[in-house]
């Protein structure tokens, strides 16, 4: 099958047909979701009500192609915060999708949550396939019979975590769906992940940017915990579309214990590398604090840009603490982050929400600017052609320089370094300066090599 199935996106898409995930939580639904678009963008465990709000993604089987839903573990009864807003979520989903596929665990049988669900998805007057998951062998596959007394004709016993049973389940979806082909593989848009620490507001955020309730928001921390994929389309002529990433918070590692919350600082930190721009969430109230500079530090190394976005500003007193002296203490903290330009908001009234899509797109631009030779030539002769550094017991002397890459910039220097003799980090930072001032690269880190003679 999975050569045959392709993912193509990860985002809502009107023009295609949808098909919503449910069940029950921890039936397997965020494991099917993995095996049908194609690669692990939920997060998967042993644990119920990992996933939480609805995950979006986009595949082709046999040459069509269909949006689908994972959606959070649905308990219609329980009033707590995140299992009533998992339940709002999931209705978000049922109510857009042109088929449901309700999953149940064969192995466990028919449970009484199992029949409420199907009870009150009877009344939707949706097409429903059940899905029988875990039915690794032909004695459970047998077993997802007793699924039919809940009234629907098909049943289909799978395996998603070995792949068993989808290519029959994924042809009968396509009977079912209007036929509609598969959007275009390469599509142009700048991926951006929201990070920071627990309850900074980067869901608010998320929410704010998209225009509705995408994303759950409580003041519990941890709410989050699969990165959530959404497209803001650009508002103004010339702007990309932007990919939001909204990761879950990033914990110290003595105050993350769940399995849950461990995977999703690992994965917060896989979406981090994958992103052009990172929004840093900093909360004033708290002030910055070393882990937000641990944070940052995982952006930087990973050559991401940075936006440092100081949210909840309306909260703040002005007259006793403005955004100069508050920006004063943050880059005395993160100075490895001096690049980054720094914008006050709030996600929650909006205020200033709306020049984000500018700076990120400037942002883009930047990490991704190549310099011409002539360029290169003239910047050398203003600032490398006469030594002015040392490397051990030698004056450093830069025969010439080239850029090799972008995304980040990085640029190679080739010097009479003998040795593997590493030039001063003082000269590093003097370059790196230097190479931003001139050439405005605005908002990303710059990387520079150096080759000596051999």
């Amino acid at each position: 099958m999975s050569e045959e199935l392709e993912i193509i996106a990860q985002e809502p898409t009107e023009r295609l047909p949808t098909v919503a995930i449910i069940g029950r939580p921890n039936v397997g639904k965020s494991t099917l979701f993995n095996r049908i678009v194609g690669s692990r963008r939920s997060i998967v465990g042993d644990l119920p009500g990992i996933t939480r709000d609805r995950i979006y993604g986009q595949a082709e089987w046999n040459e069509r192609g269909f949006q689908i839903v994972d959606t959070g573990g649905i308990v219609p009864d329980d009033d707590a915060i995140i299992p009533a807003n998992i339940f709002k979520q999931a209705r978000a989903a049922i109510d857009e999708a042109s088929l449901l596929l309700f999953v149940v665990d064969v192995r466990a049988g028919v449970s009484p949550l199992d029949e409420e669900i199907a009870k009150q998805i009877r009344a939707l007057n949706k097409p429903v396939f059940i899905v029988a998951n875990k039915a690794e062998t032909a004695r459970t596959a047998n077993e997802a019979g007793e699924f039919h007394r809940f009234g629907y004709d098909q049943v289909f016993p799978v395996s998603a975590e070995h792949g068993i049973g989808m290519a029959d389940l994924l042809d009968a979806v396509m009977e079912v769906l209007p036929e509609v082909p598969p959007p275009p593989k390469l599509q142009t848009e700048i991926n951006v992940a929201i990070i920071g620490r627990p309850n900074v507001g980067k869901s608010s955020l998320v929410n704010k940017l998209l225009g509705e309730e995408r994303v759950i928001v409580s003041p519990i921390a941890g709410t989050t915990r699969d990165a959530v994929d959404s497209v803001v389309a650009a508002k103004q002529e010339g702007l990309l579309p932007l990919r939001i990433i909204d990761t879950a918070g990033i914990r110290r590692k003595g105050k993350t214990e769940l399995m849950e919350e461990k995977m999703s600082v690992v994965m917060a930190r896989k979406h981090i590398e994958r992103a052009d721009v990172a929004l840093l969430l900093i909360d004033p109230v708290e002030g910055a604090t070393h882990l937000d500079a641990n944070i940052a530090g995982y952006a930087h190394d990973a050559g991401t840009s940075v936006i440092i976005v100081v949210n909840k500003w309306d909260l703040i007193e002005k007259d006793t603490y403005t955004a100069k002296v508050f920006e004063e203490k943050l880059r005395d903290q993160m100075r490895f982050l001096d690049y980054a330009p720094v914008i006050f908001l709030s996600a929650k009234s909006g205020q200033r929400v709306h020049k984000l899509h500018e700076m990120i797109a400037k942002a883009n631009e930047a990490r991704n600017k190549r310099v011409g030779t002539g360029q290169l030539n003239q910047f050398y002769r203003d600032f490398l052609e006469q030594p002015k550094a040392t490397t051990g017991k030698s004056r450093l002397k830069v025969f010439y320089l080239t850029q090799a890459s972008v995304a980040p910039p990085t640029f190679v220097l080739f010097t009479n370094a003998r040795n593997g003799a590493k030039m001063h980090f003082s000269y590093d930072r003097y370059l790196i300066n230097r190479l931003r001032e001139t050439f405005d690269f605005y908002a990303t880190p710059i990387r520079i090599q150096q080759r000596g003679r051999r």
